[in-house]
């Protein structure tokens, strides 16, 4: 069979994530270089940051390597399932990267403060003073929802662990939050001249 051999570069997606599975040097070195570009691509626009897109990228490919045996065709490609790594890899290096996260039962305090001083109106344009606003208008749980979500990146599910209630009352709360914001938002203030 031997010069017969099908040129590795030309071999599909599947075929080269069941190389790089199998521990074939050949084909692993082939699938990095094929998605390699595309992998530090994503990891660089969520981290914004060379060295940790760099980084984000080589444990993407540990990981396709360590669960390409679990990889399904029938769910996705493998350039789909290589990027949602990379992209959930990035999201997590991010915030991992927050030097002060704010714990949840602080968030009462910093939503109850609400200081117009010159210094902050120096500091502050108006479109985040209409969305302090919007925000401080919002039901307390749903303020604290939001906040611990948007803001403080966790998912719905650490929400609701956080917060001690089951996990369709916290994406309700986001949700219900998100919604209020947009309507508050779009709606035209004082001052906007509507024809």
């Amino acid at each position: 069979m031997s010069g017969l051999r099908f040129p590795v570069g030309r071999l599909p997606d599947e075929a080269l994530l069941s190389g790089l599975a199998a521990g074939d040097p050949e084909l692993a070195v082939v699938f990095v270089r094929r998605f390699q570009h595309r992998v530090f691509g994503v990891a660089m626009a969520v981290t914004g940051d060379q060295q940790l897109a760099e980084d984000v990228a080589q444990q993407t490919f540990e990981r396709a390597w360590r669960h390409a045996q679990i990889y399904d065709s029938r769910r996705g490609s493998v350039t789909t399932w290589l990027t949602t790594i990379a992209h959930n890899l990035a999201i997590d290096a991010v915030r991992a990267r927050r030097t002060e996260p704010v714990a949840p039962e602080d968030l009462d305090a910093l939503l109850g403060v609400v200081t117009e001083t010159p210094e902050q109106w120096a500091l502050a344009d108006e479109a985040s003073a209409t969305l302090r606003a919007a925000v401080s208008r919002l039901p307390r749980e749903q303020a604290r929802a939001l906040m611990m979500a948007g803001v403080y990146g966790m998912t719905a599910q650490q929400v609701a662990d956080a917060e001690k209630i089951p996990l369709g009352t916290a994406k309700t709360r986001i949700r219900a939050a998100m919604a209020k914001l947009r309507i508050t938002l779009a709606a035209p203030r004082r001052g906007d001249h509507v024809e």
